[in-house]
């Protein structure tokens, strides 16, 4: 009897430990959302009062994921490697070929970006293995990162100039609203604010999930949290070009992946370090590049189909099946 007890109380604990673990990952990611529109706002409107070129602002502000730098940090502090670099190639991976993918399946994508953004989007995964090459990411290469992003940050708002794919109806309008100079500042120290605690939260559910559990650790951080943080990347893709704006779609493409794995990992790498595993190297960084070569070569020819679109979501597919074969 006493054992039955002991067993119960046992189960008990496992399905409140599961609880807590599902509760505050759920939440977290839920405020990370809330306030990456409060953020989002504020710094357009930051930007409409500086008078930015309307290009250049959505330029700047269309592939923004704060909440991905956030939890990206936020993990790499806490020495969880596998979530911090999971934010960079599973959210890199995820964004590109579930996102790109299943947008085009919605609603398919014609349209054709600048050559030479495309270049750089073809060259900027490439970037990301400076941060692979020692047993830890070197600093250095966060600095060289960042110094990319800046350079393709300055070519896009070049670009935008003569090219309007990255120009959208909702920044504008968003701009427009914000017409007394202190509500920006507010959103965006709101935003800051709230986006930490949510990240903080994701990290503590991850990381009950993966101990108490025996959870993968490259499958939480590389697969499951990624896709809980950008799945509205989807319908951020699919509704503009519904809306008969498949360059808007593209430019949040191509921004979100500048962010991801220029802006975000140069971040991390500069600000924690954190260990390379030999699973980084040889399955999540070549699944970035491979995807986003695909990506480019289908953008370089015109736009995605349906067709074009499958295929991209067959090799996320692919990828997940991969991480579930590595860590079964």
């Amino acid at each position: 009897m006493p054992s039955q007890q002991g067993d119960c109380r046992e189960d008990v604990g496992v399905i409140g430990d599961l609880v807590v673990a599902v509760g505050a990952f759920v939440l977290g990611i839920l405020v990370v959302a809330w306030s990456t529109e409060r953020l989002l706002s504020g710094m357009i409107g930051l930007a409409a009062l500086f008078r930015l070129a309307p290009f250049a602002i959505a330029g700047i502000f269309s592939g923004l994921e704060a909440e991905n730098v956030a939890v990206g940090l936020v993990a790499a502090h806490s020495g969880v490697p596998d979530l911090a670099l999971g934010t960079v190639f599973g959210g890199g991976v995820f964004i590109i070929c579930v996102a790109l993918g299943l947008g085009a399946i919605l609603v398919p994508l014609r349209v054709q970006p600048p050559t030479g953004i495309l270049a750089s989007l073809a060259a900027a995964p490439l970037l990301t293995g400076l941060a692979l090459v020692g047993d830890a990411t070197p600093r250095w290469a966060g600095i060289v990162l960042l110094a990319a992003f800046a350079l393709v940050l300055g070519h896009m708002v070049t670009a935008s100039r003569t090219h309007r794919f990255l120009e959208t109806d909702q920044v504008l309008e968003v701009a427009r609203r914000a017409r007394r100079w202190w509500i920006p500042p507010l959103l965006t120290l709101v935003g800051i604010a709230t986006i930490t605690i949510g990240a903080e939260l994701i990290t503590y559910g991850a990381e009950r999930m993966i101990s108490r559990f025996s959870l993968s650790v490259g499958l939480i951080g590389m697969v499951v949290t990624p896709a809980a943080i950008e799945l509205e990347e989807v319908m951020r893709q699919a509704i503009p070009a519904f809306h008969g704006r498949p360059d808007v779609s593209v430019g949040n493409v191509v921004g979100s992946v500048f962010y991801f794995v220029l802006f975000n990992l140069g971040l991390i790498v500069l600000v924690s370090p954190v260990p390379v595993t030999s699973l980084t190297r040889a399955l999540d960084w070549p699944f970035l590049v491979a995807s986003t070569w695909l990506a480019t070569l289908f953008l370089w020819r015109g736009g995605v189909s349906r067709g074009q679109g499958a295929v991209l979501l067959a090799l996320y597919a692919s990828y997940v099946g991969a991480h579930l074969l590595v860590r079964s």
